[in-house]
């Protein structure tokens, strides 16, 4: 069965000091036609004023549960470091309750030190914060098959990240849908690492779904640009991605790459 292509969109919870800004994006998400609806799991900006206005993830999806209807939602992706992982499945397992089955767990090593030191977890090193995402991942799916009421759905799990040693081999054993932050030009040889993977564990690579960001260096506004973004989403969909997701940042949360893609989508 052939697996239809969905556009997501990641609403980046900075530089948005009234989240009116936010609610009034996700509306304009699923209005538009998106598939699917990420924040990111930081506490300060990733760019802009390093201090300027951020919110918090987890509540974030929750809201996002009960305003919305049909899109799936999820943060590309939460940080292992930041919670427990029984307690992440239980927050988990909530959302996916209050959205009616819609959550995507999506889930990373961390990398951001200043979110690290700023509210006081070990930030320790590459590999051990993926040593504990590797610990994380089995406790996470056990603590989710003994919650009551059990989730609405087995949750796919959504894991981010390109390492080749570590990483891969976590998607090969426990992901559901890889996002590699990749191009067109890095896919093909990340791609590849992960299938050996799959052969190594005995999973078929076709079970898992392959995710990426696409963008035009020079925006959407001119018609160049929109080719740009199109071309770069052929390209990927050409290497086998089947979920496309753009950016966008506040307080204006442009989503006009979002509906360029669901136009492009609608009409293939």
């Amino acid at each position: 069965m052939t697996t239809p292509i969905r556009i997501g969109v990641q609403l980046q919870p900075q530089h948005a000091p009234n989240y009116g800004d936010i609610r009034d994006a996700v509306r304009r998400c699923e209005d538009a036609g998106v598939d699917v609806v990420f924040n990111w799991d930081h506490f300060f900006p990733l760019y802009g004023d390093p201090d300027g206005a951020h919110f918090e993830c987890w509540t974030m999806l929750g809201a996002w549960a009960e305003q919305t209807s049909r899109v799936e939602i999820g943060a590309l992706v939460t940080c292992n470091s930041y919670r427990n992982p029984e307690l992440l499945a239980d927050m988990a397992r909530t959302v996916d309750h209050i959205s009616g089955g819609r959550l995507i767990l999506g889930i990373g090593s961390g990398w951001k030190e200043k979110d690290y030191d700023e509210y006081g977890y070990e930030f320790g090193t590459a590999g051990s914060r993926l040593d504990d995402l590797a610990a994380a991942l089995p406790r996470i799916k056990s603590r989710l098959a003994k919650l009551n009421p059990a989730p609405t759905r087995e949750i796919p799990i959504l894991i981010g990240g390109q390492g080749e040693k570590k990483t891969l081999r976590l998607v090969a054993e426990y992901g559901d849908i890889w996002h590699g932050f990749t191009t067109p030009e890095t896919y093909p040889g990340k791609a590849r690492v992960l299938d050996a993977h799959c052969a190594d564990v005995g999973r078929d690579p076709s079970a898992i779904q392959r995710s990426a960001g696409v963008e035009s260096r020079s925006g959407v506004s001119t018609g160049e640009g929109t080719k740009e973004l199109l071309a770069n989403a052929e390209a990927l969909v050409g290497l086998g991605v089947t979920l496309l997701t753009v950016g966008s940042n506040g307080p204006d949360y442009d989503l006009s790459a979002a509906e360029a893609l669901c136009r492009w989508r609608d009409a293939g």
